[in-house]
């Protein structure tokens, strides 16, 4: 049963790729706003997108909810609709603004690796794409996709119009992760959803399994971390917020300080949230 609901989703996957592509980007962010918004508590537990918005705002009445899980679905759609036009997007200069520029310059200049930090935000593989336009020297993770029928379209675009450097999650990927660290590459990881090999760190008040990657590796190389928050303003503008580096050397040496690091990238992640939450993607199960 799984391998055909694999094989259905990939059937509706590439028949909509040919609709979108038929009727460019526009429409289709018109379209499939609706669709997404019409289906999409039929593939996604709407238990779990409340449950996630009871615990970011405790206080949200049930209308102002509604309001937020539409316009969420509708960045949803937006945002499946335009990986098939990251062409486009990688070719244009002035979608993104972006502020903190100075801190690319700073980073590109001491010639030292970062780690970035975000979210599932907006359209979110414009950030790795806008850090690569930057010239920065960018390898990202990424978690395949269950659908192994999906997960080599999916793969292939990323690499061919976000970053061309890509590790798995997992060991594999953390020996990856070094490697590019020791060759002085910068890597990009998203750290909003659960992890089952991260630790119980509290988000939102509520205890999450939360990664304590970006943490690891900036003690082992004793780099920065720098977050990113990216916003969907309108339709073809968005906004790239880099924000001052975490910087390491502040967190006493002891042995929470893995802990304290991860526990502080949770609390930055919350504000990026809180700005919109139907800027997120809602649908994961972060406290499962």
């Amino acid at each position: 049963m799984k391998h055909l609901g694999y094989f259905l989703q990939a059937v509706f996957v590439y028949l909509f790729m040919i609709i979108i592509k038929t009727l460019g980007v526009n429409l289709s962010r018109v379209l499939f706003s609706k669709i997404f918004n019409l289906l999409g508590k039929f593939f996604r537990s709407e238990k779990i997108i409340k449950k996630n918005l009871s615990y970011i705002l405790p206080n949200l009445k049930e209308k102002e909810k509604k309001v937020l899980i539409e316009k969420m679905w509708s960045n949803y759609a937006k945002t499946f609709v335009e990986y098939f036009f990251l062409k486009e997007f990688k070719k244009s200069l002035n979608h993104v603004k972006i502020s903190g520029l100075e801190m690319l310059d700073k980073i590109k200049e001491d010639n030292k690796p970062v780690i970035f930090v975000s979210g599932h935000f907006s359209n979110f593989e414009l950030m790795s794409m806008e850090l690569v336009k930057k010239n920065i020297n960018l390898a990202i993770l990424y978690r395949p996709l269950n659908n192994y029928l999906i997960n080599p379209l999916m793969t292939n675009i990323r690499k061919k119009y976000v970053c061309k450097n890509q590790f798995v999650k997992g060991m594999k990927g953390l020996k990856q992760a070094i490697d590019y660290l020791d060759k002085k590459f910068c890597i990009a990881l998203m750290i909003d959803q659960r992890l089952s090999e991260g630790e119980k760190i509290k988000f939102f008040s509520h205890e999450a399994y939360t990664t304590t990657l970006p943490a690891q590796l900036a003690i082992k190389y004793n780099c920065n971390i720098v977050p990113i928050y990216l916003k969907r303003k309108d339709n073809n503008e968005f906004t790239m917020e880099i924000k001052q580096p975490l910087r390491i050397d502040q967190f006493k040496s002891d042995t929470n300080k893995k802990y304290n690091i991860s526990k502080k990238l949770n609390k930055i992640i919350e504000e990026m949230i809180l700005k919109d939450p139907s800027q997120w993607i809602l649908t994961h199960n972060r406290w499962k």
